[in-house]
């Protein structure tokens, strides 16, 4: 069907990101009065999600058809993280310990009860929506989002096929992961420019993240320089070359696993984007130990940057904030869900008294994945981005399993 939005060109649309991404960040080193009390409240790196998602919402772009966004989740991010990982310090992770872990599951466990909680209570407001065993049936349509809050896209599909769900509820609940997750997203962005206040409020332990910090900075100055070209193209040879390994490898390791190891496909290791994401970290890791390293220097963290805040820019691309009127019930179990996903795993970050960063990037590592991770890690800083990478792998891993179980309760509650 063809778009009815206002701009389809596709360079007018990423100019339009770019002219927003330029807009943020040149009001944000502003020094008038109003610019600074208003990034006093509002994230600079929140605005460049939220502005872009007005485009889609108003109809201005069409976020849905307009191929920027997967482009740029396609192409520029494997590249990113590549450059984001080059002055990885795996020991300076490995000193993170054993919280960040265990909150990732405790995510995990939250999406996993939240689901089949959120459908009992709204299920006894609407009582049509329990009883019901067709593909259109509701219960069907919320495994979908466990596959997607737990892992990704591609457990979301699995459990799709897995649990023969209809086409109309998967839309409609395509709608509510969209949205639900966005906003939560939007919350933690929020979370991470204030987390220094927030984590001596509650007297976090923040020296493993600070360690990790500080690395990075001594190592960017003791080896920054004003880079030449001949540097900024090995930056960018060796960012897109390493995307083009990840890519190649899925191209291969994908059909192959899909044709003669069919079982894999509960670890969804038969998508490509999967691949293609951990052969990018990988060699982006492995490069850490190499000369390539010096890179950081001639700014490759930077231009990652670059890259993450276009990522930012075309996921808000795809919200609309109005299409949830068009399926509210739904929309009210996804933020049940959601809230106590969030409930469950700020309770018991509070508990153990665990940074904010872990309990962000755990959050995010479930319900956004690969792609939003290291979003909201580079949120706290560019040096943390892998660790939200790491963390969504994870997440891709057990997606299939815990999301499938899900799925069985859920089918015990509505039947």
């Amino acid at each position: 069907m063809e778009s009815t939005a206002l701009i389809s060109n596709e360079g007018m649309v990423l100019g339009l990101l770019a002219a927003i991404l330029g807009g943020v960040f040149y009001t944000q080193q502003s020094s008038h009065s109003f610019w600074q009390k208003f990034y006093q409240w509002v994230p600079a790196l929140l605005l460049c999600y939220f502005v872009p998602s007005l485009l889609n919402t108003f109809n201005i772009v069409d976020g849905e058809t307009s191929g920027v966004a997967k482009v740029v989740k396609t192409y520029l991010l494997p590249a990113c993280l590549v450059l984001l990982t080059l002055s990885l310090d795996l020991k300076a992770i490995a000193k993170l310990g054993w919280k960040l872990v265990l909150l990732f599951f405790v995510g995990t466990f939250g999406i996993f009860i939240g689901g089949p909680i959120a459908l009992l209570i709204v299920g006894t407001m609407f009582p049509e929506m329990l009883g019901a065993d067709s593909p259109e049936a509701v219960w069907r349509g919320m495994t979908t989002v466990a596959g997607s809050w737990i892992g990704g896209g591609a457990n979301q599909l699995a459990m799709k096929e897995t649990f023969e769900v209809g086409g109309g509820i998967f839309s409609a609940m395509v709608t509510v992961d969209i949205i639900v997750a966005n906003i939560w997203m939007a919350v933690l962005l929020y979370l991470a420019a204030n987390s220094k206040r927030i984590d001596a409020k509650l007297g976090a332990d923040v020296s493993a993240i600070d360690d990790i910090k500080r690395r990075v900075e001594n190592f960017e100055a003791e080896h920054k320089r004003i880079p030449s070209l001949n540097e900024l193209m090995m930056i960018l040879a060796v960012a897109f070359g390493a995307a083009a390994i990840g890519h190649y490898v899925a191209d291969v390791m994908s059909p192959f696993i899909a044709d003669n190891y069919p079982a894999l496909k509960a670890l969804s290791l038969d998508a490509k984007f999967l691949w293609v994401i951990v052969i990018a970290t990988a060699v982006g890791i492995g490069l850490s130990f190499t000369r390539a390293r010096n890179l950081e220097g001639a700014g490759a963290s930077r231009i990652g940057s670059v890259m993450i805040y276009f990522l930012v820019a075309s996921i808000g691309l795809t919200m609309d904030v109005t299409a949830i009127v068009e399926a509210p019930k739904y929309f009210l179990i996804g933020v049940i869900w959601m809230l106590i996903h969030a409930g469950l795993i700020v309770g018991v970050a509070r508990l153990i008294k665990a940074p904010l960063f872990y309990m962000a990037v755990a959050s995010q590592a479930n319900v956004g994945g690969a792609a939003s991770a290291p979003v909201v890690a580079s949120a706290f800083h560019p040096a943390l981005a892998s660790v939200g990478v790491l963390l969504a792998v994870l997440g891709y891993a057990v997606g299939t399993y815990v999301a499938y179980l899900c799925g069985l309760v859920l089918r015990a509650i509505a039947l």
